[in-house]
């Protein structure tokens, strides 16, 4: 392993229309890309996935062309979406279970609207997600990507959150993002459920980079914590 480079699989989700809203949705631009820029200027190989695999779509509200000006200050995002290079790779991701975590160091994955939306049923992820923490691997989630947990079970049959410590985006936030669109935006609320289940759910303040490890279970609270989530995995991997 010495030559090897680390190795890490970002997953987004897949396009779908939203059941509240009836918006097109996606994955958040920031999510992804300010963890990229982070991974790649280690020289980390990251490869993009997503459940079904194909071209994926960012929510638009995260992109920084976008009419709202809801993430215009995204600079960083910009910057990657003005390359054909990066484009491709959103054009053509790999399917999420043809790949094994024996191939890479730690798996991360990225929300947006589209989880909260597809990631219940998308078991070929969530096995993946499971092959990643059972095998120790770092498995790093963050913002609507850590709904995937909520669909996670040990050996025993228990949520893989109960007493573990974890962030998601809040209900302050969410409860801010229904007051901008004047309705309720999503279906579920993460936090929420997270505590039925038993997690020791953690926040900071409210859309501000934040983001906790529990062993080898890494969370990010929303859109803004990308970089906190990237920073965690490359002091986890230790490389």
């Amino acid at each position: 392993m010495e030559n090897e480079k680390t190795r890490i699989l970002m997953v987004v989700s897949n396009p779908t229309t939203s059941t509240t809203t009836g918006w097109p949705v996606g994955f958040w631009a920031a999510e992804l890309t300010h963890a990229y820029k982070l991974f790649t200027e280690r020289g980390y190989d990251v490869t993009i996935a997503s459940p079904k695999g194909g071209r994926v779509e960012i929510d638009s509200l995260s992109d920084p062309r976008d009419s709202s000006g809801y993430s215009k200050e995204d600079l960083i995002s910009l910057q990657f979406l003005q390359q054909k290079k990066f484009n491709a790779l959103l054009e053509n991701t790999k399917k999420v279970s043809d790949l094994t975590a024996n191939d890479f160091d730690a798996i991360v994955v990225v929300g947006g609207q589209g989880p909260m939306f597809t990631f219940k049923t998308e078991t070929g992820l969530q096995n993946a997600f499971l092959e990643f923490y059972n095998k120790g691997k770092i498995s790093a989630a963050l913002c609507h990507g850590t709904s995937l947990l909520l669909y996670l079970k040990n050996k025993d049959n228990k949520p893989i959150i109960q007493g573990r410590k974890m962030t998601g985006f809040t209900n302050e936030e969410e409860d801010f993002a229904d007051r901008v669109v004047g309705k309720k935006v999503m279906p579920f609320r993460i936090e929420d459920e997270a505590r039925k289940l038993g997690a020791d759910f953690k926040k900071g303040n409210a859309f501000e980079g934040f983001a906790i490890r529990d062993g080898n279970l890494i969370t990010g609270q929303q859109q803004h914590s990308g970089a906190e989530v990237a920073k965690l995995v490359i002091e986890a991997l230790g490389k």
